[in-house]
């Protein structure tokens, strides 16, 4: 929340001025934060990929939990699906311009990964 002098502020702290979390920002880590997410973000980052080509690069990633999660992030306006009229007919998959702005973050936890995992 930003004050009226247009300094942020939160709606809840504690007596040491921590803020409190969220819901929004709970709800976004649990989202990113499941299983296999995070790594189909970061393969969608470069670009469009069919549900096998996101497969073959997310090792060890069954059928069903791959499906799962596109659903899920379809769902959320993260990814959108599309059916190219070809033969045979295919699927691609791509980043929304909401699934495109996570890309920092997740361009920031892989550094961070590679640093101190």
């Amino acid at each position: 929340m930003v004050s009226s002098s247009g300094t942020r502020t939160s709606e809840v702290q504690d007596a040491e001025g921590r803020e409190a979390c969220c819901s929004a920002y709970h709800h976004a880590v649990e989202l990113v934060g499941k299983r296999w997410t995070g790594a189909i973000l970061f393969v969608l980052m470069d670009g469009p990929a069919r549900f096998s080509e996101v497969k073959h690069l997310v090792p060890d990633l069954s059928d069903r939990l791959l499906s799962e999660r596109m659903k899920e992030l379809e769902a959320e306006g993260i990814v959108s699906r599309r059916v190219v009229d070809d033969t045979p007919v295919r699927v691609e998959y791509s980043l929304t311009v909401k699934g495109e702005a996570l890309e920092p973050a997740v361009r920031a936890l892989k550094l961070w990964a590679r640093t101190w995992l």
